[in-house]
C-alpha cells in the first residue's frame, strides 16, 4: 500500500488582539470553498464568545467542537479521520505537549493541521506548547496587533490587574496589546481602553 503524501503544519502566532481567529477562519473559509472536508476544535477553557465556535475580536465565527484535552481531541478525531482534510485548532497554547506527536500523526496521515495560539504568556514567556509547534511547522504566521498605549506594533499581551495565575481567560478590560516599549508584564493597571467582555478565569492544568 503507498503511503499517503504527508500534510502540512501551519502556525498562526501572534499577541492578544493581533487577528489569530479571523486569519484561522479566513484559511477554513477558504478550504470550505476549495471543496475540502474541515473539521475545526477548540479548547473548553476558551468560553469568551460562544460555546460552539471560534470567534475573533471583530465577530467572525466557525463552528467548533470543545476538547478537554489532546486525548479528547483525539477520540473526537478517530471516528472521523477518513472523512476529513484539514483539522483546525484555535487557542492551541492551552492544549498538553501530546499536541506535538499527535500533530506529527496527523501529517503522516495527508493531514492539513492549522493551529492557531498565543506564542508568549502574560510574562512575555514561551506559551505552552506553540513555539514548539513553530519550530516543527511547514509555515508559521506571526501577526502583530496595535499597541493600546504608542501605536506603534505591538507583540505583547499586556494583563491588566495583579493576578499571577498562567492562565486567565479573558479579553477587552483584563487584556490589552502592548509594543515591547510599553510592555510592563508585572503591572497593576485596571484599566483599558479595550472593548469589555465576559471573563472566565482559572488556572491552567496539563490533562
Amino acid at each position: 500500500m503507498i503511503p499517503p503524501t504527508p500534510g502540512r503544519i501551519e502556525v498562526i502566532t501572534g499577541p492578544m488582539f493581533s487577528g489569530k481567529s479571523e486569519e484561522l477562519i479566513r484559511r477554513l473559509k477558504r478550504a470550505r470553498i476549495g471543496r475540502q472536508r474541515v473539521a475545526c476544535y477548540k479548547p473548553d477553557l476558551d468560553l469568551r464568545y460562544q460555546r460552539d465556535s471560534i470567534a475573533s475580536h471583530s465577530a467572525l465565527t466557525y463552528d467548533a467542537t470543545l476538547v478537554a484535552s489532546v486525548a479528547h481531541l483525539r477520540e473526537e478525531l478517530l471516528p472521523i479521520l477518513c472523512n476529513v482534510d484539514l483539522i483546525a485548532i484555535d487557542e492551541a497554547q492551552w492544549l498538553d505537549s501530546s499536541i506535538l506527536p499527535l500533530t506529527s500523526q496527523l501529517v503522516l496521515l495527508g493531514k492539513r493541521v492549522v493551529v492557531a495560539g498565543l506564542d508568549t504568556t502574560f510574562a512575555g514567556e514561551p506559551f505552552g506548547s506553540i513555539p514548539s509547534l513553530m519550530a516543527v511547522a511547514d509555515e508559521v504566521t506571526k501577526l502583530s496587533a496595535i499597541c493600546m498605549v504608542c501605536g506603534a506594533p505591538a507583540i505583547h499581551s499586556q494583563r491588566l490587574g495583579s493576578s499571577q495565575e498562567l492562565v486567565v481567560v479573558g479579553a477587552g478590560g483584563l487584556y490589552e496589546a502592548r509594543c515591547r516599549r510599553c510592555f510592563l508584564p508585572y503591572a497593576d493597571d485596571e484599566t483599558s481602553e479595550q472593548l469589555e467582555l465576559p471573563v472566565v478565569s482559572g488556572g491552567f492544568g496539563v490533562h
